[in-house]
């Protein structure tokens, strides 16, 4: 669900932001330097069809692919009472197929290799994207118009009964996460009842369950209509051939009716409210949210700005208080969600295990009284613009990101570039400008939510009455009349969907290698699309190194590098990162450690300086230890409340038995015992082990030359020396498979959905015949047309989607079978996954279709799926861990193609071992333990969310 551009520069959730970055300065010199700095422009023409049709064009040609964005202005406000969520399922039935294409919408952008492909609903729009191949963009025109033009006679019971079950089990989904029912409460009392933003966007159960045929029809009707639309095209076109384009495919489609447009209305309140819901959750978490005024407006870019200062990082005021000085909570956050008649400012803390409640809004009221009189510091919002600025550059790469700006400018405001005004308002803010703002807004008037553990409540939380009605609500407008025509046009629609003939080549940079002084290895692909350089320390060492040791040493050690260095302190590192424009993290996968560093370009030395001092000298001091201890078994136990959390921490030790390297949780966080008994002595002996010069290769992509990074890097890491001792040998043996199928429940009491997880070992991903194991998953389970999801999904519609993937590893990799599927319907689904796991092996092989879709996808997406430099790094990653040549992505393109239909069949048999499958099933186990052991699949053994024998349940 998009958010305007704005709100994501603050927030980060696309990176766009933008412009130059500010030197390292004092404060003063900062805010000067921010007030003169301007952000890249998108240029665009724009033109309207006969039919009211906005087209907005934007040309980037750095590679053979082009956005294709549709916006509908129309989402769940829109809907009257008794019909919430019939946006959101309208969505669902534009993938159903049109008059002209009577069958998944899918299938011809899956051949054609389009990425970044889906739809979204939101309050105010409606939108469909997808980036395809320039050659394809004939057959995204023609399949976007027919579903526009042609959809109604394509649109039967069937499909509506289809798309219900699907959008029904996409909010189990949702709901049966931790605090997954808090936001549709949160928006219930945030808005009066005769508000059009009172329901969230998913809808009633009730509602769904009642809609009928005539009434999504009539919503098409209603909504659906070209002057109600904008396409937006970004990439490699023209506004010449745009324009030709647009007119021959979607000329000839009607305007449609004037829309009823509701209007702003932001309906503060005067005074404090506040509610309690209980959930299945680990920890204590308060909601608290003030109704502010719409995207666009200059209250509401000031009040992003007041977000960030007050919960939007680790330097954050509320951040600061809570989790540094208080050790009241292990969470804060605070955003500004963007909407046309209103928003909404959240505010979001996680109350650490065993604290007050009560004191954690203590703390809050207090540095809110302290911000309200005070305003932020200079510094404080300097730092903040810095950030937007330097994501701005990065985030621009993707045409899709483009695509996305302008649409919104022009749906919301008719200008694409109001990107541009919101921006100079934000960049132009002074303290007083934005306190005086805050007082406006956030100084009464919130709704506080206090979610606790307990029994989940059975409530549909879209039938709650929430905030009673209000006066002051405006009247729909209606919008503009217009003079419409519509083109006849020459496309004859009876003859299918366009061929796509030709497809462009992939342009890959090709890798060099180098050397630094002390002998670490260089290997540099350049891509000057951006002013930014992106680089990545990759250590051998991951999860598998914790193998001896205290479970999520690695990860842990790796987390505590930027909370401080010998000469920084935590806080100061994170305001230098901020003051730079820099992203500095490090972590760890199952087999490697890395520490990662994106830098714009007038800002590499001091970005280095930064990153290298965090790298080399970590302090690991006691106070940031504790702290980040607490902040960590709090995620463990957050992981052991998420179905998901609770198979992935439980499958692996299963699949690979005690002592093997991979036999632990494969979200590297460890256990809590492990967690508590970790020591500054653990972390040191582990750096010295494997954080390391001789353990380490230095991946570099982006705005450079060979010639300009290696004397950067050696400036500082030149004389990084190895300590004595080799860097110890990972054991990953070799694991034989299970006798039988074995099965494992976990009990999740009243929940809505349960969660199937199903393993069995595969080959290393060095394995020679990788590409037909990847070839023969994603038919099978790994795309959206794929067998387990169509069966699951679109022919059953128990799940809102079903499929299987493989972990890459350097040893046996798992090979996993994943479907949330709705609580009643879980053993009938186990059969169904064991049914198509069967066949694939038996009597319904993989035909010669399924597998040319999949390898003439892969192929034709790989111009899509490298346009940005993190794309190129991920490709230098897994040259680098899975000793791929160094033209590997180049060459892809004929190994894929060279795969045979047997190699690919044989894969299938190779991988897919129906009788020595392991099953972790998270779900209600007073409704699901009786059907499952009715299948009679193997022993069934009850765990607890630790993988434990759950007591008074001998496997049987």
């Amino acid at each position: 669900m998009a958010k305007k551009p704005l709100a994501l520069l603050v927030v980060g959730l696309l990176t766009f932001t933008g412009g130059m970055p500010l030197a390292l300065a004092v404060p003063d010199a900062a805010v000067a330097t921010a007030a003169t700095q301007q952000i890249p422009e998108l240029a665009y023409t724009r033109f309207t069809l006969p039919n009211g049709l906005t087209v907005v064009v934007h040309e980037d040609h750095k590679a053979p692919v082009v956005a294709v964005s549709v916006w509908y202005h129309v989402g769940s406000s829109y809907e009257p009472k008794g019909k919430t969520g019939f946006a959101h399922l309208f969505e669902h039935l534009m993938f159903q197929g049109s008059e002209n294409h009577k069958d998944e919408f899918f299938k011809p952008f899956e051949l054609a290799g389009a990425t970044d492909q889906n739809g979204t609903t939101w309050l105010d729009r409606t939108n469909y994207f997808e980036t395809v191949p320039t050659s394809a963009l004939d057959m995204a025109l023609w399949m976007e118009s027919d579903r526009m033009g042609h959809l109604l006679g394509a649109i039967g019971q069937p499909q509506l009964d289809e798309q219900r079950g699907v959008v029904q089990n996409e909010k189990r989904q949702g709901e049966n996460q931790p605090y997954g029912r808090a936001s549709e409460l949160i928006q219930a009392e945030a808005f009066p009842a005769n508000h059009p933003y009172h329901h969230d966007t998913i809808g009633s159960m009730d509602d769904l369950n009642a809609a009928s045929l005539g009434d999504v029809k009539q919503w098409f009707r209603d909504y659906y209509g070209a002057a109600n639309t904008v396409v937006v095209l970004s990439g490699d076109i023209t506004p010449a051939v745009a324009q030709e384009k647009m007119l021959t495919y979607f000329g000839d489609i009607a305007a449609g009716p004037q829309v009823p447009r509701p209007q702003p209305w932001v309906a503060p309140r005067d005074s404090s409210t506040r509610g309690t819901m209980t959930d299945n959750v680990a920890q204590t978490r308060i909601y608290r949210e003030w109704n502010v005024p719409g995207r666009g407006t200059r209250d509401e870019n000031l009040l992003e700005l007041a977000a960030a200062v007050l919960g939007g990082s680790k330097t954050s005021r509320l951040y600061q208080r809570l989790v540094y000085q208080d050790k009241l909570a292990d969470d804060v956050s605070i955003e500004v969600e963007q909407h046309v008649l209103a928003s909404l400012f959240n505010l979001q803390v996680d109350v650490k295990k065993g604290a007050d409640p009560a004191k954690v809004e203590a703390a809050i009221a207090d540095e809110w009284r302290k911000f309200l009189k005070g305003g932020p510091t200079a510094d404080e919002l300097a730092r903040v613009k810095t950030e937007t600025r330097a994501s701005f550059v990065r985030g621009l790469e993707k045409v899709n990101t483009q695509a996305t700006i302008l649409a919104q400018g022009q749906l919301y405001r008719n200008d694409p570039g109001a990107y541009l005004k919101d921006f100079k308002e934000y960049m132009a803010a002074t303290p007083a400008d934005v306190s005086a703002v805050a007082n406006k807004w956030i100084a009464k008037g919130d709704y506080t939510l206090t979610v606790v553990p307990g029994k989940v409540e059975e409530t549909d939380m879209a039938n709650v009455a929430g905030r009673a009605a209000a006066s002051g609500a405006p009247p729909p407008v209606l919008s503009a009349k217009g003079d419409y025509r519509t083109v006849t046009s020459d496309v004859d629609r009876s003859k299918g969907v366009p061929a796509v003939g030709t497809f462009p080549d992939l342009s890959f940079p090709a890798l060099q290698r180098g050397k630094l002084d002390n002998g670490v290895e260089v290997i540099l692909a350049e891509r000057h699309t951006v002013p930014a350089v992106q680089m990545q320390l990759l250590f051998d060492a991951g999860y598998a190194a914790d193998q001896g040791r205290k479970l999520g040493t690695s990860s842990f050690t790796m987390s505590m590098l930027d909370e401080g260095t010998k000469s920084l302190d935590s806080v100061e590192i994170a305001k230098r990162k901020q003051r730079l424009g820099a992203l500095i993290a490090s972590g760890c996968g199952l087999d490697y450690c890395n520490a990662t560093l994106n830098a714009l370009d007038d800002q590499l030395k001091p970005s280095l300086d930064l990153f290298a001092d965090i790298v080399r000298n970590p302090a690991f001091r006691a106070a940031d230890i504790s702290r980040l201890r607490g902040q960590w078994l709090a995620g463990i136990a957050q992981e052991k409340s998420q179905p998901t959390g609770i198979a992935l921490r439980t499958l692996p030790p299963l699949l690979y038995g005690k002592g093997h390297a991979y036999a632990i949780p494969f979200t590297g966080s460890g256990t809590e015992a492990s967690i508590k008994s970790l020591s500054d002595a653990d972390m040191r002996a582990f750096m010295g082990d494997f954080i390391r010069p001789d353990n380490v290769q230095i991946l570099v992509a982006g705005d450079t030359t060979m010639a300009k990074i290696i004397p950067q890097l050696n400036a500082v890491f030149g004389n990084w020396k190895a300590p004595a001792g080799k860097v110890p040998a990972k054991n990953i043996g070799k694991v034989a498979p299970p006798a039988q199928v074995r099965v494992y429940l976990v009990d999740r009491p009243d929940a809505q959905q349960s969660l199937i997880l199903a393993g069995s070992l595969a080959p290393s991903t060095e394995a020679p015949n990788d590409l037909e194991i990847q070839t023969m998953n994603g038919a099978f389970g790994g795309t959206f047309t794929s067998r387990l999801n169509m069966n699951l999904r679109e022919d059953k519609h128990w799940a809102y989607g079903a499929f299987s993937f493989l972990q890459n590893a350097q040893g046996q990799r798992p090979f996993m079978l994943y479907a949330p599927v709705q609580t009643d319907k879980t053993a009938p689904s186990v059969a169904e996954m064991l049914k198509e796991a069967k066949g694939v092996i038996g009597d319904q092989p993989l035909t010669a279709q399924e597998i040319d879709k999949i390898k003439v996808g892969d192929v034709r997406s790989m111009p899509g799926g490298y346009q940005t430099t993190s794309a190129v790094m991920g490709a230098l990653q897994g040259i680098a861990l899975y000793k791929r040549p160094d033209d590997y992505v180049q060459t892809l393109k004929s190994r894929i193609e060279a795969q045979t239909d047997a190699s690919v069949e044989a894969a299938a048999k190779e991988i897919i071992h129906p009788n020595q499958l392991t099953w972790v099933i998270v779900g209600d186990l007073a409704k699901i333990e009786a059907p499952i052991r009715a299948l009679n699949l193997g022993q069934v053994q009850v765990l607890d969310a630790d993988g434990k024998p759950a007591a008074g349940k001998p496997a049987k």
